[in-house]
């Protein structure tokens, strides 16, 4: 099924006071297709996977290592989003500061993750990923005032998806440090955007190989005032990379947020369509 559907699902929400930036494309074959593909907009905790990509770049070269302890300094502390600002343990792993940051976007890990690598070297491998508009400005924070980048990330919908494209393709630096991402992004707990009308296992074995006659879905979420973000892979008889990005003004109200939510869901009914369920090998 083609992907022009997408666009299409798309291009229904026109009518709506919102931008929605949405790009597919199939890992394979590499058809694709979207609309406002190429706007910059805020992309919220979405753009962790960036983050995460450098940390598993590094742990496959032997910069860090899983079990290296990271302490978490007052200055990473933030609210929002996350576990680990709650929980009484004192000592954490960079893989456990991975895998908070991916299943639960938890602030506070993410804060001490990019603190230990650099926004430099994220920006570094966004280039070297032709990931030429995807941006970390700054850490999570609580409050933004003056002096300080006024969002966490911008970034496109197409971005977003050739980065998860490369992971799945096993681009992504190298073979296993794409395949650590997507074992990060497995564990992701948001379900509620892309993946919300799409009937997945978000615990079936064997991803990112197809299973026959069902679909896997790894994702990441992003949520902000005024911004929903979605960036992952829907697994069947394709693999196909997405982003899908909603931006509006706050002041329109909670209508907007819902008509934004149920315009990312219709995206995520029309990639699980293009998908289609894994085929049963022949024999």
């Amino acid at each position: 099924m083609s992907l022009a559907r997408l666009t299409a699902a798309a291009r229904r929400s026109a009518a709506l006071p919102l931008v929605l930036a949405v790009w597919a494309v199939d890992v394979e074959s590499g058809e694709s297709a979207g609309t406002d593909q190429d706007t910059v907009l805020p992309v919220a905790s979405a753009a962790k996977l960036l983050l995460l990509a450098e940390v598993a770049r590094r742990l496959d070269t032997g910069e860090l290592a899983p079990e290296q302890p990271v302490a978490v300094l007052t200055g990473d502390r933030a609210g929002g989003t996350g576990l680990l600002d709650r929980l009484s343990r004192p000592g954490w792993t960079v893989e456990d500061l991975c895998r908070l940051t991916a299943a639960v976007s938890d602030n506070t890990a993410t804060n001490a993750l990019l603190r230990l690598v650099g926004r430099e070297s994220t920006a570094r491998l966004a280039e070297r990923l032709g990931l030429t508009r995807l941006t970390l400005h700054d850490r999570v924070r609580d409050h933004r005032g003056p002096g300080v980048p006024p969002v966490f990330a911008t970034g496109t919908a197409r971005d977003l998806a050739l980065l998860t494209a490369h992971a799945v393709r096993g681009t992504m630096t190298s073979p296993a440090a794409s395949a650590r991402l997507l074992d990060w992004m497995r564990g992701n707990t948001d379900h509620g955007l892309v993946p919300a009308n799409i009937s997945h296992d978000p615990y079936a074995p064997g991803f990112p190989a197809p299973l026959p006659g069902t679909l896997l879905v790894a994702n990441k979420t992003g949520t902000d005032p005024g911004v929903r973000a979605d960036a992952g892979v829907v697994v069947g008889a394709r693999r196909l990379a997405y982003a899908v990005i909603a931006h509006w003004d706050t002041a329109l109200g909670p209508s907007t947020e819902r008509a934004a939510v149920h315009a990312i869901r219709d995206i995520g009914r029309t990639l699980a369509s293009c998908a289609g369920p894994g085929r049963t090998p022949p024999g």
